[in-house]
């Protein structure tokens, strides 16, 4: 453990990342991972684990990744609400990084969707600036297992007031997230469509409702309602668009044969 925190700035050691190597390949029990942090400060050791993801090599960098998320299924839930905000910056960091690989991206976003649902998480996010990147990233990304687990991040995050107003106040955010419905998997659709459910349900106004006709999220939702996808998805779908069908019903820009299909209050 010694080694994972002797380095406090510059390039890491090579016992470091030899150290990461060990820990990734062994296979630890649960019991065998708690009693590392406990019988560490733990605080510490996180930290030091936290810096190798922003100092470390790229092999390096993605083995800390693995060995927080192993850790974070096993530590007490406090300790996962006292997550300091520096995590989800880092994370920020590496999604922003182009030279970063695929499975880096996937691992970091794999960590974040299982601790950012704990206390406060979802409000450290949406400051962190995580919102705005995932967006971008979802215009043009088309690896399934990313977008979903993009469109999961999007989704907690939304459940925070903080999160809808970082989420509304990207002006592709509406339509990139309605653009992934239908077209990448039943598990992207069903989490698209709840994150539009939220911003519908909890921060709406005339502008956001009108944004939603003008670009086509209202089109998508009528079309979800006609086509094969699970219950659950198109309850959702039905939902939002009664909530809404004052506005909505009767628009102009609606194509009429999936005006049709608008359910009935």
């Amino acid at each position: 453990m010694d080694i994972l925190k002797e380095k406090e700035s510059g390039s890491l050691s090579e016992e470091c990342d030899e150290a990461l190597i060990i820990f990734h390949h062994r296979q630890c029990t649960d019991i065998q991972l708690r009693k590392i942090v406990q019988l560490e400060d733990d605080s510490i050791f996180f930290d030091a684990l936290l810096r190798i993801r922003r100092i470390g090599r790229i092999e390096s960098r993605l083995h800390a990744l693995m060995l927080l998320r192993k850790l974070f299924k096993v530590v007490d839930p406090a300790q996962i609400t006292g997550i300091k905000d520096e995590l989800f910056e880092e994370t920020v960091r590496i999604l922003k990084d182009n030279g970063v690989s695929l499975q880096t991206i996937k691992a970091s976003l794999e960590l974040v969707t299982e601790i950012i649902r704990w206390g406060r998480n979802r409000i450290k996010a949406a400051e962190s600036g995580m919102v705005s990147v995932l967006i971008e990233l979802l215009i043009d990304n088309s690896d399934r297992r990313v977008c979903e687990l993009m469109l999961v991040a999007l989704e907690q995050i939304c459940w925070c007031a903080e999160g809808r107003a970082k989420f509304l106040e990207h002006a592709a955010g509406l339509a990139t997230v309605s653009k992934k419905v239908l077209r990448v998997s039943h598990v992207a659709s069903d989490r698209a469509v709840r994150i539009l459910f939220l911003i519908c349900r909890f921060s709406s106004s005339y502008r956001v409702l009108q944004e939603m006709l003008e670009v086509g999220v209202v089109s998508k939702l009528c079309l979800v309602i006609q086509v094969d996808c699970s219950e659950t998805t198109k309850e959702r779908v039905k939902q939002i668009l009664n909530l809404n069908s004052r506005l909505w019903k009767e628009a102009s820009c609606i194509p009429a044969h999936l005006l049709s299909s608008y359910p009935s209050l």
